[in-house]
């Protein structure tokens, strides 16, 4: 077993998602490459400023512009979305999540149920997809429709084409304002790749798979490629996937269980305790150090509450809670400088002038304020997300402190 500091743990795990010591993917290119790292690329539909996967990327690809993780995947059909957790997946793993699909039809109560309830617009969705080719939720107009009271669609269509999408004979060919079109799988999916895989292979894969997402994990109840998986079936795979190498056991000192890793970043985390910086990791342009990067909120380093066990640092989204409730800002992003959370500021676009509105900006330790070099790093940060967003003016009076309001706002 390895054992490592929490401060090995936490550049680990924010090396393997890209975001440290700095951005290390440029464009298009770069953007196929960081999908790929970083394993799942979680879709979300709220847009105040970006959305949370543009932001997402944003944060670990220089040059990056919203929409382009929408060309790799539906226009170059890179990768490809899916799943109750919502996230784009690389294309050619579609023989494993085939597996997995198969045996949600099987297996979840929920779908069974839309599949007897909505038999009948399940079969009508299924002709309309093979004579149009193309089909969306919005073709079928509510007057024509069975309403229901579903948090997936308030028509029997939308469950229908759900229900087809779940359970993997159509998918998505493209997102129209985000909401999905659909296309009878074999009009997305290259064929060799329609085909279930092994299913202890697939166990494998999907081990691995969460493994890297995390970097550092440990198998728990809520862990969602294995819900329905028996425990002592993974149990023994992990054992022998350990004794073959391909993961190793993790001590990080502070936690109170064991975690794995994937065996092949036995030599990055040897690195890392080492103080070095694997070389794969070299930045592009600036290190995080020198430039803050802005984390989205469902960000897998941050969200969830791994904020707190990572570093130390209390992160709740507080989109879905009442305003009374809220104790920062409805659309709240943590700060990251150097290989730390130190602050998180809220902020909305007044698109009427295109200007960029910091809400507020709450610090964990007060002494930054003062700091000209994290001054000088919150200012780049803020330079290039306002490039992202396509905003030329700022509006920082909720900054309170001097030194940063003055670097701030000589943008």
């Amino acid at each position: 077993m390895l054992n490592i500091d929490i401060d090995v743990a936490r550049r680990f795990i924010l090396g393997k998602q890209g975001l440290w010591p700095g951005r290390r993917w440029r464009g298009l290119e770069g953007t196929e490459q960081a999908m790929n790292a970083i394993e799942y690329l979680q879709l979300d539909p709220l847009q105040i400023i970006a959305r949370s996967q543009d932001i997402t990327l944003h944060s670990r690809v220089l040059d990056y512009t919203p929409g382009l993780w929408e060309d790799v995947t539906y226009q170059q059909r890179k990768f490809f979305d899916w799943g109750g957790w919502l996230a784009v997946r690389p294309m050619n793993e579609l023989p494993y999540w085939r597996v997995i699909m198969r045996r949600e039809r099987e297996i979840s109560a929920r779908l069974r149920t839309t599949a007897s309830d909505h038999a009948d617009a399940i079969v009508e969705m299924r002709a309309a997809l093979h004579e149009r080719g193309i089909v969306s939720n919005r073709d079928f107009a509510m007057a024509t429709r069975t309403r229901t009271q579903n948090y997936r669609g308030r028509k029997d269509s939308a469950l229908a084409l759900y229900y087809l999408w779940r359970t993997g004979e159509v998918m998505t060919h493209h997102r129209d304002r985000f909401e999905r079109a659909y296309a009878l799988a074999e009009k997305v999916a290259p064929a060799h790749l329609l085909c279930e895989g092994d299913e202890v292979e697939t166990d494998r894969f999907l081990l691995k798979k969460d493994i890297s997402f995390s970097g550092l994990w440990r198998l728990n109840r809520t862990n969602d490629s294995f819900q329905r998986g028996d425990p002592a079936q993974i149990a023994k795979l992990l054992e022998q996937m350990v004794a073959d190498g391909e993961l190793i056991e993790v001590k990080v000192d502070g936690w109170k269980m064991a975690h794995y890793a994937l065996g092949n970043d036995a030599d990055a985390l040897s690195d890392l305790s080492a103080g070095r910086v694997p070389g794969s990791w070299t930045p592009l342009e600036t290190t995080t150090t020198e430039e803050v990067v802005f984390l989205a909120p469902l960000d897998h380093v941050s969200a969830r509450g791994r904020a707190k066990i990572v570093f130390g640092f209390d992160y709740i989204w507080e989109v879905y809670k009442p305003v009374h409730l809220r104790k920062f800002g409805y659309y709240t992003l943590p700060i990251l400088w150097g290989d730390k959370l130190v602050a998180r500021f809220d902020s909305k676009l007044d698109r009427a002038t295109n200007t960029f509105v910091i809400l507020g900006l709450w610090l964990e330790n007060e002494n930054l304020g003062n700091n000209e070099a994290f001054a000088e790093a919150l200012a780049r940060g803020f330079t290039r997300f306002m490039r992202f967003l396509g905003v030329d003016k700022l509006n920082a009076t909720a900054i309170r402190e001097p030194l940063l309001h003055r670097r701030i706002c000589s943008l």
